[in-house]
């Protein structure tokens, strides 16, 4: 059962069938107040599915989710704003008439002015939507999430098809976003997103939670070696007979927890270790270790 005492989000045994399918099968977690919590899996392991029962858009089969200690109902949604993560704005508007008509849908809420720093708009203000790039429609789509100055944002894969440089602008305005006390649900299939803005995560596939902790507590957890790369080229399968070397296409990665004998055992074979790299483990090896290298459609 989820600890209630910080919690700002409880799930208890959440289940959700579809015609004799479990698309959710009797998760539980808890969502910390002013935290940003990540929700991940492959696609067809429920995320969504969870993500709609939380946002209070689809009705879960069994099982409770609760919000401040109650159910889901007018005070969830008035404090909680959400970031779908493909949305339609109405055309032939500016970003300045979208923020206004939003906010109209509310009592209260978050001052213009304000948002509009925080998410930058400034530059394109009076801009109609339709002529926004895909950067400045995301951070409008954010403003829009925070315009009634939520609890608790949920953001449904928010840099999908960014630019690096637009995606880390992003991640960007979540941490202030997270520095306000608010609290972010947030769901990725951008492993280094999760690892840069995520206070815990939770992995899921096919209905069940497989992991569940801080980032850094479950790489602890799950590995205890790093990673050495080499070009394909460089390499020679000869002088690895006892090591764990894995195919990568063009290079090659071997897997060690005593890097000093295994790049004195590569040297001791010819190896050329001019273009060695060394990585420690990811977000990105969990992930395909825990969930398969499968691709799901």
């Amino acid at each position: 059962m989820p600890n209630a005492m910080s919690a700002l989000i409880e799930v208890d045994n959440l289940v959700k069938h579809y015609q004799g399918v479990c698309a959710v099968d009797g998760i539980s977690f808890s969502i910390p107040r002013g935290s940003c919590f990540g929700l991940l899996g492959p696609n067809g392991a429920g995320k969504t599915t969870t993500v709609e029962m939380l946002e209070g858009i689809k009705v879960p089969t069994s099982g409770s989710i609760r919000y401040k200690g109650e159910p889901l109902g007018p005070r969830f949604r008035h404090e909680a704003g959400i970031m779908f993560q493909s949305t339609a704005l109405q055309e032939f508007i500016t970003v300045r008439e979208t923020l206004r008509m939003f906010q109209s849908l509310y009592d209260h809420g978050a001052e213009l002015d304000e948002l509009i720093a925080a998410c930058a708009l400034g530059d394109f203000l009076d801009r109609d939507t339709r002529k926004l790039s895909g950067g400045q429609r995301q951070r409008l789509l954010l403003a829009i999430a925070l315009v009634n100055d939520p609890e608790v944002v949920f953001l449904d894969e928010p840099t999908t098809g960014l630019d690096p440089q637009a995606r880390r602008k992003l991640w960007e305005l979540v941490r202030r976003i997270k520095a306000r006390g608010k609290s972010v649900l947030l769901t990725t299939h951008y492993m280094e997103e999760a690892y840069e803005l995520c206070d815990e995560i939770t992995i899921m596939d096919h209905g069940r939670i497989i992991a569940q902790g801080s980032p850094d507590d479950l790489l602890a957890r799950h590995f205890h070696d790093v990673v050495l790369q080499l070009p394909k080229n460089d390499f020679s399968a000869g002088c690895a007979a006892d090591l764990t070397v894995l195919d990568c296409g063009d290079s090659v990665e071997i897997l060690t927890s005593e890097v000093t004998a295994t790049v004195q055992q590569l040297l001791a074979g010819g190896v050329s270790l001019d273009r060695l790299r060394i990585r420690a483990r990811t977000l990105d090896d969990l992930f395909l270790e825990l969930t398969g290298k499968e691709l799901r459609t």
